[in-house]
């Protein structure tokens, strides 16, 4: 692989992130770029400014969707060091949903190593605050301009850094949950295991109509019966009962979540009964009536634990712990963020240390 190029813009003044930061709306000055093309595979490797990409109108991304993306975070320490929450995981997974839709594949090694580069370029803008982080977004699209369903033959990998806030800026709050049998997100043998915009396109829908009705985000069940309980929009989902904590086994049609392996771990680690398995519905809504569900709770990079505290599936409303974060919800976040900040020893390995090196800009 080509060596990386330096092409820095200018800092005339210090970085001040505003005090409320939000999630997605704030961007660093750098980006990562790479190109590919059948005769060169991936080169052109180069840390410069963010900036509009030029885009012809018949990119093949935009009329036929050949595009992957990942989500993860880089956290600054209570001791300053840098840290990304395993971003090998994380580019195991963009490769796999690469796969899928025909995208050519990324040196895993070499995407960290530009990683940690953009990272120490920019790591002015990594927030302190506890719950604040540097949000990273890998994604990969088809960019050679061609009318036709085919896959693409040039292609643009990008890392863009984004500072952000708590998830919960007024602190851990459980969110309401609508389960919809009215629309199928994803398939077997479909694209349900691929982080694509396929799929999050096809949530929209659904999670407005939800968000209408004053519910967070929707709860999906499968693609073929309607019965067997996913994922939630942005996050995996675990149900606690009194003898067991179930999360759907992986099927194809549930997105692999980094956070949802790492929880599983963390409660085996604490000799818990972590299931994975088919749980339906009515299930859950049997276990809440003879007092055996206890609750549940969603995991993602984004809040990383959300507490559920109220589920709704057709006219059934089950509110759980009062409406208040549950016991294990907010002991597992608390874990999590406890490993991010360093305030916890990572005996797991899942910290990526970002060597902090003097960088000019020109």
């Amino acid at each position: 692989m080509e060596p990386i190029q330096f092409n820095l813009k200018e800092r005339k003044y210090k970085v001040n992130l505003p005090e409320s930061l939000g999630f997605g709306k704030i961007f660093t000055d750098h980006m990562f770029e790479m190109d590919y093309n059948e005769k060169n595979g991936w080169h052109n490797p180069i840390i410069r400014p963010v900036d509009e990409l030029p885009v012809h109108p018949a990119s093949m991304f935009i009329h036929y969707g050949q595009a992957v993306f990942e989500g993860l975070k880089a956290f600054k320490q209570d001791s300053g060091d840098i840290v990304i929450f395993r971003p090998d995981k994380h580019f195991e997974r963009l490769n796999n949903s690469s796969r899928r839709i025909c995208i050519p594949e990324i040196d895993i090694n070499f995407a960290i190593e530009a990683l940690k580069e953009l990272i120490n370029v920019d790591k002015d803008w990594i927030p302190i605050k506890h719950g604040e982080a540097l949000y990273i977004r890998p994604f990969i699209f088809g960019s050679d301009p061609f009318l036709g369903v085919k896959p693409a033959k040039e292609y643009k990998f990008i890392l863009l850094l984004s500072p952000v806030g708590a998830y919960y800026p007024e602190g851990f709050k459980p969110v309401k949950i609508l389960v919809t049998d009215e629309y199928v997100r994803a398939a077997p043998k479909g694209l349900g295991e691929c982080k694509t915009p396929a799929n999050y396109a096809a949530s929209l829908l659904a999670g407005q109509e939800a968000i209408k009705r004053g519910f967070t985000q929707v709860l999906w069940l499968d693609g073929v019966y309607q019965k067997y309980i996913e994922e939630v929009g942005t996050m995996n989902i675990f149900i606690n009962f009194k003898d067991e904590v179930v999360t759907p086994k992986l099927n194809g049609t549930i997105l692999p979540g980094v956070t949802r392996r790492s929880v599983i771990d963390i409660l085996k680690e604490w000799k818990m009964n972590i299931v994975e398995r088919e749980i339906s519905i009515d299930e859950v809504v049997e276990a809440y009536d003879t007092g055996k569900l206890l609750g549940l709770f969603g995991t993602g990079t984004a809040a990383i634990i959300s507490s559920v505290g109220w589920l709704t599936y057709k006219n059934k409303q089950m509110v759980f712990n009062n409406g208040k974060p549950g016991e294990l919800d907010l002991k597992l976040f608390n874990e999590l963020t406890s490993i991010h900040y360093g305030e916890k020893k990572d005996v797991h390995g899942w910290l990526m240390p970002v060597e902090q090196k003097e960088v000019v800009f020109s």
